[in-house]
């Protein structure tokens, strides 16, 4: 079983799923968010009631996930000619760890246009994977292969600060066919934004995402095994909290999802101007 179909295995318990945390996917102090994510994300779609294909999928990160067993209580909210809406929400014990907002949607044929055009970077055949080794676990499930926007060390404060943007080729390692799953997992596999633009690891965690899917399942047979361009900015580092817009795009020049997240940092050490 590939590890990250191990790390959303669900069981039906009751009213509820049940599932368990996977080292393979272990981030500083938890899981990686993207795959708990794509298990959120799996337990609507296991949902007997769910109809056609995820449209958008926001999550909360309440707490983080402690190692070990957790429950997700799945509700249908609404279902409409066109979509359906469901909450999701894991729990430990008592608490409420993650909750998560699910739209699904039929996705008819006509008009289609994309105004923006996937970037000119090399391909990811001619790009060297980074030397070092990965230092948490979750790096580790990704073939990242960085056109643009590798993270760099500052060597100090008063250096200038690095760009926000980041051109990656990646997919999973090892190899696994693209579904909605890898593509919510993928959506969250970008180095925080702070730690590119600072050049120093600082305390950073995701407050919310939302992914919006713009494929169906034929454009993710289309890609198989291939790798995805993913492309993330961001437009503001501001009183402890930053944004991240993300872009993923087949080698074809297909946009299959789009995301945004907000996030937290902690550097009081930090000065705008580079002075402490």
């Amino acid at each position: 079983m590939h590890p990250l179909d191990a790390a959303v295995r669900l069981e039906k318990s009751g009213d509820k799923l049940s599932g368990a945390t996977s080292d393979a996917y272990w981030n500083f102090t938890g899981p990686f968010g993207g795959a708990t994510a794509a298990t959120l994300l799996q337990a609507g779609m296991q949902h007997p009631s769910r109809q056609n294909l995820p449209l958008a999928m926001t999550i909360n990160y309440c707490a983080p996930v402690a190692k070990g067993a957790f429950d997700i209580h799945v509700a249908e909210k609404r279902t409409n000619r066109s979509t359906q809406h469901f909450y999701v929400e894991m729990v430990q014990g008592a608490d409420t760890i993650a909750t998560a907002t699910l739209v699904f949607a039929a996705r008819p044929e006509g008009f289609a246009h994309t105004s923006g055009k996937i970037p000119a970077v090399k391909s990811p055949e001619e790009i060297d994977p980074p030397k070092a080794k990965a230092p948490l676990a979750w790096i580790d499930r990704f073939d990242m292969r960085f056109a643009s926007g590798f993270p760099v060390m500052r060597p100090k404060d008063e250096a200038p600060l690095g760009s926000a943007r980041t051109e990656v080729w990646m997919r999973d390692n090892p190899v696994r066919t693209l579904d909605f799953l890898g593509l919510v997992n993928m959506s969250d596999a970008f180095f925080a934004r702070p730690f590119h633009v600072l050049g120093r690891l600082i305390q950073v965690g995701t407050v919310s995402m939302t992914t919006y899917f713009h494929c169906d399942e034929q454009d993710l047979a289309e890609t198989g095994e291939d790798y995805l361009l993913g492309v993330a900015d961001a437009n503001v580092f501001n009183k402890g909290y930053a944004d991240q817009t993300a872009s993923l795009w087949s080698r074809g020049g297909k946009l299959l999802a789009t995301s945004q997240q907000i996030l937290y940092f902690r550097d009081k050490a930090f000065v705008p101007g580079g002075k402490k």
